[in-house]
C-alpha cells in the first residue's frame, strides 16, 4: 500500500563505458596534440621588419662615413703638424729650411731623371727616421738603384688617411706623399727663381719671409696619382702652388674615372688639394696648421704662396677663407 501514488525515481544511467580500444586517448581516438599548432609571422610583418632594418641602416651609415671622415681629417692634420715642426727644428739647427729640390739645372721636368732630391730627404732626421736617412747615398738620384729600399719605404706620416691610393705602393714599388712644399705663387715649372719657399736649390729661412710667417704657406695636400714618382721625388711629387684654386677638378677627373691621368707638359707642376670635403689643410711658417676653403678668394690664395710680396691681406679675409688656425 504505501508504494501506491509514489513514482519510483530510476537512477539516470551513467556514460557507458567505452570498448576496449575504442576510448579518448585510445589509438582510435588520440588525445590532440598542442604542439602541431605552429605559431608563424605574417609576409607584412616580415616587410615591417625589414623596413625597420633599411631605415636604422640608412640613418647609421651617413654617421659611420661621416665620423671615419672627421676621424681622417683629424689624423691629417697631425701629419702636418709634425712635418711643419719638423721642419722648424731643421731650420733651428741648420740655419736654413731644406731646400724644395737639389739638382745642378733647371727648370725641373717631372721624369724620373737627374738628381731630383726633395726637401723630404734632408728632413728626415727631424722625422725620427735617422735610418732611413742614413739608407740614401749622399750625392745620388732620387731613382738611382742604390736608393731603391729606401725610396720604397711607406712612411705614415707622408701619407693621408683621407686619399686611399697612399695606402698602396706604385710602379718601381715607389712609396708617395700626399703632402707637397709651396715652389710658387702662380703656375710656373719648379726653378731657382719661384716666389715660394721650396724651390730649386733653395734656402730660405725666416728673416726672407718679409710678408710674415703667419702669411706664408709652408706646405699643403695633394693627391697620389698613378703617375707619381714618389716620396724623394722633388718634383710635383713633392711640389705644388698657388695658382690653381685647392681642390681644382682637374685634379681628380682621372681618378674618378679611372683612368689614366690626362698628358700635361713636363714642366706642369699643378695645385693643392685633398679629398676632405670644401679645402684642403696648409701648414704655415708660424707652425700653425690651417683649413683653407676651396672657396677662397684666388688673389688672397696666391698671395699665400708668396713669401716676399709685399702685399697686405686684410685679417678679415682670415675667418672667411682660412677658418681658425689649429696649432
Amino acid at each position: 500500500m504505501g508504494s501506491i501514488g509514489r513514482e519510483e525515481k530510476t537512477p539516470h544511467p551513467g556514460p557507458l563505458p567505452a570498448a576496449r580500444g575504442e576510448g579518448v586517448g585510445s589509438a582510435d581516438h588520440p588525445l590532440p596534440d598542442m604542439s602541431d599548432r605552429r605559431s608563424g609571422i605574417t609576409l607584412i610583418e616580415v616587410v615591417v621588419v625589414l623596413g625597420v632594418i633599411a631605415f636604422l641602416l640608412c640613418m647609421m651609415i651617413p654617421a659611420i662615413i661621416a665620423s671615419r671622415g672627421a676621424a681622417d681629417r683629424v689624423s691629417c692634420l697631425n701629419h702636418m703638424k709634425q712635418l711643419v715642426l719638423a721642419l722648424h727644428n731643421h731650420e733651428v739647427q741648420r740655419l736654413v729650411l731644406p731646400p724644395g729640390v737639389v739638382n745642378p739645372t733647371g727648370p725641373i721636368r717631372n721624369i724620373a731623371e737627374e738628381q731630383h732630391i726633395s726637401w723630404t730627404v734632408p728632413l728626415l732626421p727631424f722625422m725620427e727616421q735617422g735610418g732611413l736617412s742614413g739608407a740614401i747615398v749622399e750625392g745620388s738620384s732620387a731613382y738611382d738603384p742604390i736608393n731603391a729600399k729606401a725610396s720604397g719605404t711607406r712612411m705614415r706620416t707622408l701619407v693621408c688617411p683621407s686619399d686611399r691610393q697612399g695606402n698602396r705602393t706604385i710602379a718601381r714599388t715607389t712609396a708617395v706623399s700626399s703632402y707637397a712644399g709651396c715652389h710658387h705663387d702662380v703656375e710656373a715649372p719648379i726653378d731657382a727663381d719661384n716666389h715660394g719657399v721650396f724651390f730649386l736649390n733653395s734656402h730660405i729661412c725666416h728673416d726672407d719671409l718679409f710678408d710674415g710667417s703667419a702669411y706664408t704657406i709652408f706646405i699643403g695636400e695633394k693627391p697620389i696619382e698613378d703617375s707619381d714618382l714618389g716620396w724623394m721625388s722633388g718634383t710635383r711629387a713633392t711640389l705644388r702652388n698657388t695658382g690653381h684654386r685647392p681642390n681644382d677638378p682637374s685634379l681628380f677627373k682621372a681618378r674618378e674615372a679611372g683612368g689614366p691621368a690626362a698628358p700635361r707638359d713636363e714642366f706642369y707642376v699643378g695645385g693643392f688639394g685633398s679629398y676632405h670635403p670644401g679645402g684642403t689643410h696648409f701648414g704655415f711658417g708660424d707652425g700653425s696648421v690651417r683649413f683653407i676653403a676651396q672657396t677662397i678668394d684666388p688673389g688672397v690664395y696666391r698671395l699665400l704662396g708668396h713669401r716676399d710680396d709685399g702685399e697686405p691681406i686684410s685679417s678679415a679675409a682670415f675667418p672667411n677663407s682660412l677658418g681658425a688656425p689649429t696649432k
